[in-house]
C-alpha cells in the first residue's frame, strides 16, 4: 500500500476550486449534480482508507479480535509509520462514523417531528401552520409537503406566494434534500469535503429559484420575491431541509435571477476555468478511487498471505 494508502484522505482539496466556480458558472443542476458525485466518491474512499489503516494499526495491540498473524512484519510495512498512522486512523474512523450516525439520527427525528406535528392538518401538499413567525421548507418523505406558516404569507403578495410554492415544489420534484444529506454525509467523513457541502447548498436553492422563475415566467418577479422573503424568514429546522430563503448568500441568488437565465447543463471545455476545476476534480476523485482500490487488493493479499488456511 505504502503512501498511496494516505492520498484518498488529502485528494479532496483537488475540489475545493470546483466547488466555487461550479456554483457560479455552471448551470445549477450540473453544479448540483457534479458536487454531489463528487463528494459521495471522495467521502466513500476517503473512509475505506482510514478503515484499511485501522485494521493494520490496531492488529497488534494487545488484545484486539483480529488474528494474531495480522500483527506479522509484512502486514505492518504495508504502511509507513503503522504504529501512529494506524492507531491515530481509529480514532479518526470512530469520530467520522459517530459524526455521521448523528447526522442520519437527527435527521429522522426532524422527519418524525414534522410528520407528527402535521398530522392533524388537512391533507395535501401544502401545510399551513397558524403561526406568525415567518418560514417555509419542505418535509421530504413518501408524499412530501410544503410547510409555510401565515406570518410568511402574510408578508407576501400574490406574486411572490407563486414564486414561493413554485420554488418549495422543485425541492421536492428534484429531491434536493437527498443531494444535501448526501453531502452532509460525506463532510462528516471528511471534512475536507465542507466547502463542497457548502457550495452544493447554494446550488440547489439556484436550482430551484431558477424552476420557480421558469414556472413564473419573471425573473424580476422571483428576485424580489426572493430576496423579501430572505428579510423576514428563518432557517429550517435541519441543514438537509430545504427553505425558500435559506441562509447563505441570498444576495448571489437574486443578483443571478437579475441576469440571464444560465445555459442548459453541458460538461464545459477544459480551457475554461471552471472546465479546468472540474477536470482536475474529476482527476482526484478517480485517483482517489484507483487509490483505494489498490490498497484494498493488496492488503487483502497481504493478509490472505500470512493467515494460516
Amino acid at each position: 500500500m505504502g503512501v498511496f494508502v494516505l492520498l484518498p484522505l488529502v485528494l479532496p482539496l483537488t475540489a475545493w476550486p470546483m466547488a466555487r466556480l461550479a456554483a457560479h458558472r455552471l448551470h445549477p443542476r450540473a453544479a448540483t449534480l457534479l458536487l454531489s458525485g463528487a463528494s459521495a466518491a471522495l467521502g466513500l474512499c476517503s473512509t475505506l482508507c482510514l478503515g484499511l489503516l485501522a485494521i493494520v494499526g490496531t492488529a497488534q495491540l494487545p488484545g484486539n479480535p483480529l488474528p494474531d498473524s495480522w500483527a506479522e512484519p509484512e502486514v505492518r510495512e504495508a504502511v509507513p509509520q503503522d504504529e501512529v498512522v494506524g492507531e491515530t486512523a481509529v480514532g479518526a474512523l470512530a469520530a467520522a462514523f459517530l459524526s455521521g450516525v448523528s447526522l442520519l439520527v437527527r435527521h429522522c427525528r426532524v422527519r418524525r417531528r414534522t410528520e407528527r406535528a402535521l398530522k392533524g392538518l388537512p391533507g395535501g401538499r401544502v401545510a399551513v401552520l397558524p403561526d406568525q413567525t415567518p418560514y417555509a421548507h419542505t418535509v421530504p418523505g413518501r408524499l412530501g409537503r410544503i410547510v409555510v406558516s401565515t406570518g410568511m404569507l402574510a408578508n407576501l403578495d400574490s406574486a411572490a406566494r407563486r414564486v414561493l410554492f413554485a420554488h418549495e415544489r422543485s425541492h421536492l420534484a428534484n429531491r434536493h434534500h437527498r443531494y444535501l444529506l448526501l453531502a452532509g454525509l460525506a463532510a462528516r467523513l471528511n471534512p475536507c469535503l465542507r466547502p463542497l457541502r457548502t457550495a452544493l447548498a447554494y446550488t440547489v436553492e439556484r436550482w430551484a429559484d431558477e424552476d420557480a422563475a421558469r414556472a413564473v415566467g419573471d425573473r424580476l418577479v422571483t428576485a424580489r420575491a426572493v430576496g423579501a422573503a430572505a428579510l423576514i424568514s428563518q432557517s429550517p429546522p435541519a441543514p438537509f431541509l430545504t427553505a425558500f430563503a435559506a441562509p447563505g448568500p441570498v444576495p448571489r441568488r437574486v443578483a443571478a435571477l437579475l441576469g440571464p437565465a444560465p445555459n442548459a447543463p453541458t460538461w464545459q471545455s477544459l480551457f475554461t476555468s471552471v472546465g479546468l476545476a472540474a477536470w482536475a476534480a474529476a482527476a482526484g476523485t478517480a485517483l482517489s478511487a484507483m487509490s483505494s482500490a489498490n490498497s484494498a487488493v493488496t492488503l487483502f493479499l497481504i493478509l490472505r498471505a500470512v493467515t494460516p488456511l
